[in-house]
């Protein structure tokens, strides 16, 4: 049986019962504290060489805001600084230029850098916060020099403390180290940088990198927050950069009552000129490239104008788009004209070039923080964006948009938002900045992450299908408009009124064939009240539709599939459109007042238009006598609200529908 070495760095120890009290020498006890600690988590290891950094004369608003912050003459107000963005912004680059920054100010007799810790996901001693303690407490003692005996007294005294729990270890080896100094106000204050809490995923000291993460990644994230809390709150001599992505439970718990007054919160994405810094980074890269290849002339202003449009303010995408075109065996400007001219499927080699490969693998990760159990929500979710995201407005925001979704799919409310709780790495929750109503929602914070998601290849298990998430949510649409009467509210019910507004679109998107599920659907839409639906949807103060090129695109739908089962469903549509019309015009005319402001503005004139325009220019009928004596009877007891809607429908063919008035 071979030997086993225990304490091997201690010169003696004494058993006294079954009580081990061990000793470890002065020379070795910061020496058995650095064997402890995550080596690989120092801003300045060789496991990070060469560490990311800001590319120059970018981010420079980001870090004179820490600096200034920081302060470490006064110390800052707040002694907590969180930095928080989606992935690719360059968080890491810059927790590494304020490092290095700090570790080369001259003029001072000490280092203001009392300590960092890098988080990485796929480090066994990086995405665990079992050395986080050990690894900070020996770089303060490294760094403050009051501090250097005490925490070496700490471990002599008891070698066994580095296996306590880490609450247990920063008591004992930051906090009382500090607390024996005497005098704290006398040191300077030190800033302690901590970067990706997000990848802290692993809560085991032994860290499994292949486990299921994404049930101890919350927890032991917070756990790491409290940490920092709980110094912070004995007033010592340091301060705390934190650089994460806004993980739900992140925010959450620094926005809590015992955190707000002690942290100073900074959006990365709202601070800067990130445009300006990509498009810095995107040419003096591309120069750099265009004078290697002996091209100085590459890429033209043009080219570059793509590229910096296409990252859109993204630089984990414009540094992997760097990396990919300069790869030796290939040809820069042919790289970046596949790029470009985004992915085809007879340029595979981009998604599976080592650059791309890492940006998918990112997203992979970032999926798979989501618990296995809650997966098929997610992607049914992520689904159900894609297929929609285009139908509401940009300023509605996501949470809004899934409140909706939820209702109309059946889910119980919330179940969307928190689907993707775990998302806020590539998704937006709220609405776009600006107040543009015409931008649709755009969820997204790259166009890589939906490419992604369609191409099965590339997301596997995370993959999603736009036809089937079409399919289910038009059905679950069919469901709802069977539901709607006369007595229905809809500004009480907004996924009746999204069902109503969206299913003629999503039903050109997703038919194209006759199969079962197809006749399935017609029977159904046979089957509903689509008078009412219709009535309701064009006499709602919110309906706005290209209604002419809507109607034509909708029947053309039913045209591609023939038969007869689809003259029936062209032809109820057609009648309910038509009653939907007639009951809206004759509701107008029994009116003994009409606001004709208000009328000229109606939202219905354009499918009103639309309507007249496809029967009598495509179809070359005219709509039912019904319709006609509805604009008959209007004509004669309001001429002036009968113009106002004849007008406002501009509709190509509305003189002949006039002429059949007159007749």
């Amino acid at each position: 049986m071979s030997s086993v070495s225990y304490f091997k760095n201690a010169n003696n120890f004494v058993a006294n019962n079954t009580t081990f009290t061990t000793y470890v020498s002065g020379t070795d006890a910061l020496q058995f504290l650095y064997e402890h600690s995550a080596t690989g988590a120092m801003h300045d290891s060789e496991e990070r060489f060469p560490p990311p950094m800001c590319h120059p004369g970018t981010r420079e608003a980001v870090v004179i805001r820490i600096a200034d912050w920081y302060g470490y003459q006064q110390g800052p107000g707040k002694p907590i600084m969180w930095v928080h963005a989606p992935a690719g912004y360059g968080k890491t680059a810059i927790a590494g230029t304020v490092s290095k920054m700090l570790e080369e100010t001259v003029g001072l007799d000490f280092s203001p850098l009392g300590a960092t810790f890098f988080f990485w996901r796929t480090s066994p001693e990086r995405n665990s916060p079992a050395r986080f303690i050990t690894t900070i407490a020996y770089q303060l003692a490294m760094s403050i020099p009051e501090l250097t005996p005490h925490v070496e007294s700490a471990v002599k005294r008891n070698p066994m403390i580095l296996r306590k729990a880490l609450e247990v270890q920063l008591v004992k080896l930051i906090v009382e180290p500090f607390k024996a100094v005497g005098e704290l106000e006398d040191i300077p204050k030190r800033l302690v940088i901590i970067d990706g809490l997000d990848e802290c995923i692993n809560s085991e000291q032994e860290s499994r990198v292949e486990k299921k993460y994404a049930e101890d990644q919350e927890k032991v994230q917070v756990r790491v927050l409290e940490l920092i809390h709980t110094l912070q709150s004995h007033r010592l001599p340091l301060f705390f950069l934190i650089l994460s992505r806004p993980e739900a439970w992140i925010k959450q718990h620094i926005e809590s009552r015992s955190f707000n007054g002690v942290v100073e919160t900074v959006d990365l994405y709202e601070v800067g000129d990130r445009m300006g810094d990509v498009e810095k980074y995107v040419r003096a890269e591309l120069s750099r490239i265009g004078a290697n290849i002996g091209d100085e002339g590459w890429p033209g202003e043009v080219i570059a104008d793509r590229f910096v449009s296409k990252a859109n303010g993204h630089m984990l995408y414009a540094s992997t788009v760097i990396r990919h075109i300069e790869d030796p065996y290939g040809d820069p400007r042919e790289r970046l004209k596949n790029v470009l001219d985004s992915y085809s499927d007879s340029n595979r080699d981009l998604a599976h070039s080592t650059p791309f490969s890492s940006l998918y693998e990112l997203y992979k990760q970032i999926m798979r923080s989501c618990p296995a159990s809650y997966r098929s929500l997610m992607v049914e979710v992520l689904e159900d964006i894609i297929v929609t995201s285009s139908y509401f407005p940009g300023h509605l925001g996501l949470k809004r948009a899934l409140a909706t979704l939820d209702s109309l799919s059946g889910r119980t409310p919330g179940s969307g938002i928190r689907a993707i709780r775990g998302l806020h790495a590539v998704l937006r929750p709220m609405g776009t900045t600006d107040d543009n109503v015409n931008r649709s929602l755009d969820p997204f914070i790259h166009s890589t992450f939906p490419e992604f998601l369609r191409d099965r290849q590339l997301s596997l298990e995370f993959a999603i299908d736009s036809q089937k998430g079409g399919r289910r949510l038009l059905w679950k649409c069919l469901e709802c408009m069977s539901t709607v009467t006369m007595q229905t509210k809809l500004e009480e019910e907004d996924h009746l009124l999204f069902a109503l507004h969206v299913f003629r679109r999503i039903w050109i998107r997703v038919w194209s064939s006759r199969d079962a599920e197809y006749l399935k659907a017609v029977r159904k839409l046979l089957a509903i009240d689509l008078t009412t639906c219709f009535f309701k949807l064009i006499s709602h103060p919110t309906f706005n539709h290209r209604a002419e090129l809507l109607l034509s695109s909708f029947f053309r739908s039913f045209d591609r599939v023939g038969g007869e089962f689809e003259s029936q469903a062209i032809d109820h549509v057609l009648s309910s459109i038509d009653g939907a019309f007639v009951h809206l015009v004759n509701q107008f005319g029994q009116n003994s007042i009409l606001d004709l402001e208000a009328l000229s503005s109606t939202p219905f004139t354009e499918e009103l238009g639309g309507y007249v325009n496809y029967m009598i220019g495509l179809l070359q009928t005219s709509p039912s006598e019904d319709f006609v004596q509805a604009f008959k009877n209007l004509r004669r007891e309001h001429e002036d609200g009968f113009k106002v809607l004849v007008e406002g429908s501009k509709a190509k063919y509305m003189p002949q529908f006039l002429r059949s008035i007159k007749n």
